[in-house]
């Protein structure tokens, strides 16, 4: 079959619809009866988190398209007006599917496990009542501004995703001249809780109230000379993508500081109301805000549902959790030992959030103090709020080190913080970039040079995940430690890159994006295609977090009429279609969405039964493959290929969390019927743990007698 003929739109899917079917695979974790209630309250609440972030990137930039009326079609061959409207419908539905899940069944369960929720003031009992009256006015009055609007007083600007009260009010008779109904708000003001406790007689029962509930009961008090007609919660969704002209900014970093002010101004392109809204609130809301009616989402329900993460932290309802994971150790680096002498003796592999992300930190901090060495260079792209990483390294200029720290400031929401990090780097005497003009450095690599005995060693770390000692706690990652000269040599060519106009003749075990990684990909891609051709064994297993680049699909899709089999594990946007006729038959696709975030990007390739196993920081998206600093780098160590591989074909056996695509495009959860059981997250957090014990049996030496009396025989294989 021809590259054109592959080109066909119809093998494709839109990649934002594909996105939203991700978001209702979340949604349906939420609405899964076999997991405890609290953790349902947490996925609820990161689908609206992530509609959220939808909205002020990808749908606002179709509207910008849409606006400068740019009509060239995406691969599935949809415009962007076409896709605009099929999002409307999809959100819609998903939106109205939310909430019949928190009202007719998170709402029942809770009540029933003890946890009230107040969702109307009428609801409160005359104590209760009195008592928020109380918490409104010695907490919550002297914060709020009310804001009215009239002739000398315009419209106020509503902020981004900020949560809102509009009210019509009318002036009281005996104030003076009887004029017509007036509009005024008040923001929900964001730095006093949302959930707010209230008493209950019942010693069983916890009750809370959410904070407009009793704004609303109150809103009287803010305008005394008013009758308040009609009230109404509101919340606007505005365009967040920054327009940064890298090649105009004389300094990048006051650019997007500036940038960032304006992302709260920028266009409303989603009004989400209470349903049943006077119809007068609502036409003085669209028309001042310029709101289209398919842009209005008319809830069931309070607005903005991420208040129930906030929810999933109270105290007291551990018994309707899923039980806490704790990181396990590193076997390889017993505690008391020099990283340095751990990393010396053979490569390591972690596995994160299943082992703990403390030699990372401890990578950068050992180096930070230690005397013979003399430089460290890193890439940031996410760090947390108060990341040792940030600590250790500015601890390390101060010590006199060689410090280099490249911070992406175009990192998308994290740009304020990064600014932040990067100004106090310098601070400290580090020397600190800002990326690449016109690209983002999304690779995550960190070089250590120590002076030995022997000579200059380089100390490598390279990752699939971010610097970020607290989603490494939730994010499922891939890490590498190794000393290896030829992983050392690219480091600092990587650096030499990133720094200044330095540009190797080759590499020796690194691929970089976005010169050479795509490049590399269908390079790999097509050799299965070869082998399967010659009647060679051929197979491929990549497991990434979106799919979408067109050329990447097309050589899977070849690769997959050459008989190659090709088992993906995609965690969000894949536009890749399973089971077209003689044309991908061989291709399946899961998607695993459990209390982890699967973010690793994991590549095997067969390669005639002399597999070749690579990591790294990458999709298979353009974006990524085309304009994004990546890295991709090679696990060659045989102990650790067949971790390695382990962890795809446990994923690709999952029968708990994973949803397999369907030839329609659908997902559904994999039907378990003759299989065992397998949930591939539980899976690897008993097998860290068991890992460590099995070391510490070994260490005191009574050998493999005794580790299989403690160790279930299903996780001994034959050779141990």
């Amino acid at each position: 079959m021809s590259d054109k003929k592959l080109k066909n739109p119809e093998y494709f899917y839109n990649r934002e619809l594909s996105w939203l079917l991700f978001n209702s695979r979340v949604l349906s974790e939420a609405r899964d009866k076999q997991i405890p209630l609290f953790e349902r309250l947490k996925f609820l609440s990161i689908t609206a988190s992530n509609l959220d972030e939808f909205f002020m990137i990808r749908v606002a930039s179709l509207k910008d398209m849409v606006n400068a009326d740019y009509t060239k079609p995406d691969i599935s061959g949809m415009t962007a007006k076409e896709q605009l409207e099929k999002i409307n419908e999809e959100t819609h539905h998903l939106v109205s599917q939310q909430y019949s899940t928190y009202n007719r069944s998170l709402i029942p369960l809770l009540k029933a496990n003890g946890l009230k929720v107040i969702e109307k003031q009428e609801d409160l009992t005359k104590e209760q009542g009195e008592y928020v009256d109380r918490y409104f006015e010695d907490n919550v009055y002297p914060v709020l501004t009310p804001l009215a609007v009239d002739s000398s007083r315009p419209f106020p600007l509503i902020r981004n995703k900020s949560l809102n009260i509009g009210a019509l009010v009318k002036k009281k008779a005996g104030t003076g001249k009887r004029e017509e109904l007036e509009f005024a708000t008040v923001q929900v003001p964001s730095v006093l809780p949302r959930i707010v406790p209230v008493p209950s007689k019942d010693p069983q029962e916890r009750n809370v109230i959410l904070l407009e509930e009793i704004i609303e009961r109150n809103i009287n008090k803010l305008f005394l000379n008013y009758d308040i007609v009609k009230t109404c919660p509101f919340r606007i969704m505005r365009n967040a993508d920054l327009t940064i002209e890298e090649d105009e900014a004389a300094d990048l970093l006051k650019e997007i500081e500036k940038q960032i002010k304006k992302r709260q101004w920028g266009q409303a392109i989603r009004l989400e109301v209470e349903a049943g809204i006077d119809k007068r609130l609502l036409k003085i809301i669209t028309s001042e805000l310029s709101i289209k009616e398919e842009e209005i989402y008319y809830i069931d329900g309070p607005l903005d549902l991420t208040f129930l993460m906030k929810m999933y932290g109270m105290s007291g309802f551990d018994h309707l959790k899923a039980r806490q994971h704790r990181p396990a150790a590193v076997p390889e680096i017993p505690e008391g030992t020099s990283i340095f002498d751990a990393i010396k003796k053979q490569d390591i592999l972690l596995h994160h959030p299943y082992q703990t992300f403390e030699p990372v930190v401890n990578f950068i901090k050992e180096a930070s103090a230690d005397k013979d060495v003399l430089a460290i260079k890193q890439t940031l792209y996410r760090v947390s709020g108060n990341s040792p990483i940030i600590s250790a390294l500015a601890q390390a200029a101060e010590n006199g080190k060689q410090v280099t720290v490249l911070v992406e400031l175009k990192a998308r929401f994290d740009e304020e913080n990064n600014i932040v990090w990067a100004r106090k780097l310098e601070h400290a005497g580090c020397h600190v970039l800002y990326g690449l003009v016109g690209l983002k450095t999304h690779s995550k690599i960190t070089l250590v040079v120590r002076r030995e005995e022997d000579g200059i060693r380089r100390y490598v770390h390279l990752g699939t995940g971010n610097y970020n000692d607290a989603t490494a706690k939730l994010y499922t990652d891939i890490g590498l430690l190794t000393c290896k000269e030829a992983y050392g040599e690219d480091a600092t060519a990587v650096f030499n890159m990133l720094s200044g106009y330095s540009e190797p003749l080759s590499w020796n075990k690194l691929s970089l994006a976005p010169l050479w990684l795509k490049d590399r990909f269908l390079y790999l891609i097509g050799r299965e295609k070869e082998n399967a051709n010659k009647g060679y064994p051929a197979r491929i297993m990549a497991k990434v977090n979106s799919l979408c680049d067109r050329d990447i699909i097309i050589a899977l899709y070849e690769a997959s009429m050459a008989g190659v089999k090709i088992d993906l594990i995609v965690r969000g946007i894949c536009c890749l279609k399973v089971g077209i006729p003689g044309v991908s038959d061989n291709i399946t696709v899961r998607s695993i969405v459990g209390n982890f975030l699967e973010h690793s990007r994991i590549f095997y390739f067969e390669n005639n039964k002399e597999p070749e196993i690579y990591c790294g920081s990458a999709d298979w998206m353009p974006r990524n493959l085309e304009r994004r600093v990546e890295i991709l780098f090679p696990i060659e160590q045989a102990d650790l290929k067949k971790k390695v591989t382990h962890i795809l074909t446990c994923e690709l056996e999952d029968t708990v969390k994973a949803h397999r695509m369907l030839q329609d495009g659908s997902y559904a959860k994999v039907d378990k019927r003759g299989k065992k059981i397998l949930n591939s997250q539980e899976e690897f957090c008993k097998e860290a743990q068991q890992e460590v014990f099995r070391e510490q049996v070994q260490e005191i030496g009574y050998g493999t007698s005794l580790s299989r009396r403690f160790i279930p025989e299903t996780h001994i294989s034959e050779e141990e």
